[in-house]
């Protein structure tokens, strides 16, 4: 009699276990005969349960299939380039009066009228302030009638010396006198240049009653009334004329970043740049005309350590006041192959260094280090750690790591969308068959 073998499964992760059974232990542990149907069919019927039980174990397992390896992440990237990046700087300045005038009396007496209005637009030789004339005039009678004595006085001498030449010649005269009535002429005439001069000044003196605008501007507050009495040697203004179209800006810059400009304008690095400046309002706003840098002063201010740079700008709409804060941007050198990185492509290691991540062979990310001089707009100047040609990845770094496979994108392309399926069945392999 045959053997009988039992496929025992424990578990359905391992393997089922085959047990021999010799005829004799098999027919001892059951008390009917051998040759029952029972006893001989019973073996039979648990073998082959055990056998489908051993065959649907694999064919359950295989039913799973095996994931694939995620695809590499996106990268986009931009190329860059060598290029001439004008330098630009901000500086903080203040507004000043392209004109101002300090109106002032140059003849003492009582204002009798004001002639202008606070505020508005005078021109130059318009009359602001009438002063009390009285005095003047009176001086300007008396100088005059001064001036005609003189004449008087002058054709006497003169008739005299004329007279008494002839005698002298016929000695009918002493010479002495000839020569004392030619003195007394000259100095009557000299007389009459004198007492000229002080009607002169008597008539500025009273064209001086009518105080007129030195300049053409905006006038402001007028600091004395009708009736007040003023000198001409006061020391306050009646009022105050300024002309703000075109307005300058006064930029401080410090002597050490001056200092550091010039040196690099003599090494050759850097070349002059267009002096064209933009200011930014105290509201944040930037004001709607450029301007231009005319000259920066040769002295250091001892109290600040800066140098004072002065923009002229155009002020048609007389926005700017003087003495109002703004910040002057504006380039003063232009850097020769410059490389310029979106800032979101540098980012900093662990010891607070720039970094940048760029496409190396084969498509991996390669880390390099880099030096940033300043930002330009929204970019970074990158003055070493790159070559023109290099791929830098300014999207999807926080997927990137060193060393790893990238799929490149232009920067801005529109994410690509996986394709339905991929990494699962579709990945692994042909999905099974319903009819299976």
């Amino acid at each position: 009699m045959r053997g009988v073998e039992l496929v025992i499964s424990f578990t359905s992760f391992r393997p089922p276990k085959v047990i021999r059974l010799a005829p004799s232990s098999f027919l001892s542990s059951f008390s009917r005969s051998a040759s029952t149907p029972i006893v001989r069919h019973a073996p039979r019927r648990s073998a082959a349960t055990c056998l489908s039980l051993c065959l649907a174990l694999p064919l359950a397992g295989c039913g799973k299939p095996k994931d694939a390896p995620p695809p590499p992440p996106e990268a986009g990237y931009v190329v860059v380039k060598a290029q001439s990046v004008p330098l630009m700087i901000e500086l903080p300045g203040r507004t000043a009066a392209f004109e101002s005038s300090d109106v002032r009396p140059q003849v003492s007496g009582i204002i009798q009228a004001r002639l202008f209005t606070e505020g508005s637009i005078v021109h130059k030789g318009q009359t602001l302030y009438q002063i009390d004339p009285s005095l003047y005039r009176a001086a300007v009678n008396q100088a005059s009638a001064n001036l005609q004595a003189a004449m008087a006085s002058r054709e006497s001498a003169a008739t005299r010396a004329t007279r008494y030449k002839p005698l002298a010649e016929m000695q009918a005269v002493a010479q002495q006198d000839y020569t004392d009535a030619a003195a007394a002429a000259k100095q009557a005439a000299a007389s009459v240049a004198q007492n000229a001069a002080a009607l002169e000044t008597a008539r500025i003196n009273l064209r001086f009653t009518r105080v007129p605008a030195p300049i053409t501007g905006r006038i402001g507050r007028s600091l004395f009334t009708t009736g007040a009495l003023v000198t001409s040697g006061q020391a306050d203004p009646l009022t105050t004329i300024q002309r703000l179209d075109p307005i300058y800006v006064d930029i401080q810059q410090s002597s050490a970043d001056m200092l550091a400009l010039r040196q690099s304008l003599a090494s050759g690095g850097v070349t002059p740049s267009s002096a064209t400046v933009r200011l930014k309002l105290e509201n944040g706003s930037t004001y709607s005309f450029a301007g231009r840098v005319e000259f920066a002063e040769q002295m250091v201010d001892p109290a600040s350590g800066a140098v004072t740079l002065r923009a002229r700008f155009p002020n048609p709409q007389g926005l700017l006041l003087p003495g109002m804060f703004v910040r002057a941007s504006f380039s003063q050198a232009t850097t020769r192959n410059g490389i310029l990185v979106p800032q979101a492509g540098v980012s900093r290691d662990a010891k607070g260094q720039p970094i940048v991540m760029v496409i190396g062979p084969d498509n991996k990310a390669v880390q390099k280090p880099v030096q940033t001089n300043q930002t330009v707009g929204g970019d970074w100047l990158v003055t070493s750690g790159l070559s023109p040609g290099d791929r830098v990845i300014v999207e999807g770094l926080g997927k990137v790591k060193p060393g790893r496979p990238v799929r490149p994108v232009p920067a801005g392309s529109p994410p690509s969308i996986p394709r339905k399926g991929a990494g699962g069945a579709g990945a692994g392999g042909s999905a099974p068959s319903s009819g299976n």
